[in-house]
C-alpha cells in the first residue's frame, strides 16, 4: 500500500474535451491522494509526452494514464496499442475513462491490454465518486511498478 502524504503521484490525462478535462482535474483535486495531473489532447501529443520529445523533454513519467477512447488524430485504442508494444511504457497502468459503454469498445480495449475500462458517469456527483475510487484503488491499494 502506498503512503498517503509523502508521495506525489503523476497522472497523464489524455482527453480532447476541455470540459471533461476540467471536470477530471477538479475531481482529482478533491481526493486525498497527492497527484499532479498533466493533460494532453490527443494520442500523438500523448506519445510525445510519454517519450519526452520536444516541449515534453522534462515531462514526468506518469504512474497512471487516464485515456479517452474517442479522440482526433490518434484515438485511445491506437495510443493504447502503441503504449503496450513499447518496452519502456507497457508497465504504466492505463485506464480507459470514456463515455462509451459499448461491448465492442470494452472488448477491443481489453484485447489491447487496458488495465481497466471505466465508463464516465453522466452526472458530476457520480463522476467525482468514480475518480475518488480510482485514486483510492491505484494509489491506496495497488503497488505500482517502480519507475
Amino acid at each position: 500500500m502506498q503512503a498517503e502524504n509523502d508521495v506525489m503521484f503523476e497522472v497523464l490525462l489524455v482527453e480532447d474535451n476541455p470540459a471533461d478535462a476540467r471536470l477530471t482535474r477538479e475531481a482529482f483535486a478533491e481526493t486525498r491522494y497527492g497527484t499532479r495531473l498533466s493533460v494532453v489532447t490527443d494520442g500523438y501529443e500523448a506519445l510525445r509526452f510519454l517519450r519526452r520529445l520536444g516541449q515534453y523533454a522534462d515531462a514526468p513519467r506518469p504512474d497512471l494514464i487516464l485515456l479517452d477512447l474517442n479522440m482526433p488524430k490518434l484515438d485511445g485504442c491506437g495510443l493504447l496499442a502503441q503504449i503496450k508494444r513499447d518496452d519502456d511504457l507497457r508497465r504504466i497502468p492505463v485506464i480507459m475513462l470514456t463515455t462509451s459503454a459499448a461491448d465492442s469498445d470494452v472488448l477491443r480495449c481489453y484485447n489491447l491490454h487496458v488495465n481497466s475500462y471505466v465508463p464516465k458517469p453522466p452526472d458530476l456527483e457520480r463522476f467525482l465518486d468514480v475518480v475518488a475510487k480510482l485514486k483510492y484503488f491505484w494509489f491506496g491499494v495497488v503497488r505500482l511498478p517502480p519507475k
